[in-house]
């Protein structure tokens, strides 16, 4: 009865109000006032909390709790009721100072680290408008962005056409050069699905990315038909064992299409000879996909693209500009050399509520049905206003300093006692074990190894606890724990590299 008084009274103050189902339809739900309010203190708290402090050493990498003591602090539970702004406020506060600083020039963790202000203003931009990536309607700007960094990119591969799309992550790119190997191989397959196909099967090196193995379950294609080829002690694809792989393969019985090299490898850094891969490629007619998703960035650099030899050679190729580039996660674009709309037959569906052939302008821009996807994020955008604000040179200038960086960091590590190189690094990735004191005058043997193994995860725990810095670990093909030192940000200075040594001989020195 009282419900029904209050919706009296609220009638009878509006004027010509409609009510349908007990709502009140008349103007809008949302006070914009107090939204905007908010949003403006809470790019304030951005501002001081994250970007001002961003190159800030004095700063922790991460404030270390407990998923439990974390559960707490956060207030995670979802009310029937919605929280005041100020509470709303505090929440933003809280998340900022229990996540990890990644734009923190101590962060060595992962394969991206840094902070790029034009990346991170286009970002801002592509939130505010909320845009979705499909037709040239509703995104005119964001596809002709797209078309265009996907162009450069194109150029820079050594191509003279091609076509591509940006992907939720370089995962997903892999899974669609595996996918459109496929369709090239079988087109068949699109419709009539996997029955009655031969045992189809790919090659890819013991050191690849683990999205080629997801992508070969996720597509019904099986992780048992997979062959790793083994690589040498540098983590490169040899050549020879690949041409033995694909000649057993089809002794099988089975039907080879794809092969999968491998342009910096996620731990050691390594680049497969892609030259003598697309021999072997050419010979047996096998589809060549390139993932560069970390070494690609190279190719900007006039000094390192030496790299990836041989990489025009290659019919897609994956390729992240938010790792060695800092365009921001997620950055991703898979390259295509073909340019005869292979991607769109292999993943279209003529969906005619959005891909309506007599649209007033040219649909050739409603570039969407070239992907799995139906709403896209304009990932290309921020690529591209960071492209523009620091020109190709600035870009290579990004990847000869953090080269050069790990260049100085690996002559540092042979002049301290206790650090040891795993092998002399090609790119960013610089694996070292640390040797504590107590081990040094020990006798090479299993019980050493079994000690040095314990080290890692105990500095790492340590670092983490004091928020000094961040630096990954893991074992690798037989060997004990290592740190892996990944040099990406141009903040990162000579003195951050010193610090890092010196951290870690402070945190084991009881060890």
């Amino acid at each position: 009865m009282e419900v029904g008084i209050c919706k009296q009274d609220v009638l009878q103050k509006k004027k010509n109000a409609v009510l349908v189902d007990g709502v009140i339809l008349n103007g809008p739900i949302m006070d914009s006032k107090a939204g905007e309010k908010f949003v403006e203190e809470a790019c304030k708290i951005i501002m001081e909390e994250v970007i001002q402090k961003a190159n800030d050493v004095t700063e922790k990498v991460c404030e270390w709790r407990s998923p439990e003591t974390l559960k707490k602090i956060l207030d995670l539970e979802m009310r029937d009721t919605g929280e005041s702004h100020q509470k709303l406020l505090q929440l933003c506060q809280d998340v900022i100072q229990y996540s990890v600083k990644t734009s923190h020039p101590r962060f060595f963790n992962q394969l991206y680290a840094g902070i790029d202000y034009y990346s991170l203003v286009a970002r801002f931009i592509t939130e505010a408008l909320n845009p979705s990536v499909y037709t040239y309607e509703v995104s005119p700007v964001f596809l002709l962005v797209e078309e265009t960094v996907i162009k450069k990119m194109i150029e820079f591969i050594g191509w003279e056409e091609g076509d591509g799309i940006f992907n939720p992550g370089g995962s997903v790119s892999n899974m669609y050069a595996m996918n459109l190997a496929r369709y090239k191989f079988c087109p068949e397959i699109k419709e009539k699905g996997l029955s009655g196909l031969p045992r189809l099967v790919l090659f890819t090196s013991e050191e690849c990315h683990y999205s080629m193995k997801k992508a070969a379950s996720f597509l019904g294609i099986g992780t048992e038909n997979v062959y790793f080829i083994k690589t040498d002690e540098r983590g490169k694809m040899i050549p020879e064992e690949l041409e033995k792989q694909v000649q057993r393969a089809r002794k099988e019985g089975s039907a080879p299409f794809l092969v999968c090299a491998t342009a910096g490898t996620t731990v050691l850094g390594a680049f497969d000879p892609l030259d003598e891969i697309a021999d072997i490629c050419e010979k047996h007619g096998l589809w060549l996909h390139v993932d560069a998703s970390w070494g690609g960035s190279a190719l900007i650099s006039r000094k390192h693209c030496r790299l990836l030899h041989g990489i025009h050679r290659a019919d897609s190729v994956a390729w992240n500009p938010h790792k060695m580039l800092l365009a921001g996660i997620q950055c991703c674009a898979l390259l295509v050399k073909d340019n005869s709309g292979l991607l769109k037959k292999c993943y279209s569906a003529k969906a005619a509520y959005l891909f309506q052939q007599d649209k007033f302008y040219d649909v050739s821009y409603d570039t969407g049905d070239k992907s799995i996807q139906c709403s896209r994020r304009p990932d290309a955008f921020k690529f591209w206003l960071m492209w523009k604000a620091l020109g190709t040179t600035g870009l290579e200038e990004r990847v000869n300093r953090a080269l050069a960086l790990a260049r100085y960091l690996v002559e540092e590590i042979k002049k301290r006692e206790g650090f040891q190189l795993l092998l002399e690094p090609e790119y960013a990735n610089i694996c070292f074990w640390y040797i504590p004191p107590s081990l040094r005058k020990m006798e090479d043997g299993p019980e050493f190894w079994q000690k040095l193994h314990e080290v890692a995860p105990i500095i790492k725990e340590r670092m983490m606890k004091k928020g000094s810095m961040m630096l990954g670990y893991q074992p690798h093909r037989g060997k004990v724990n290592f740190f892996r030192q990944v040099v990406i940000s141009p903040q990162v200075s000579r003195e951050d590299m010193d610090f890092l040594l010196d951290e870690i001989e402070l945190l084991a020195k009881d060890l």
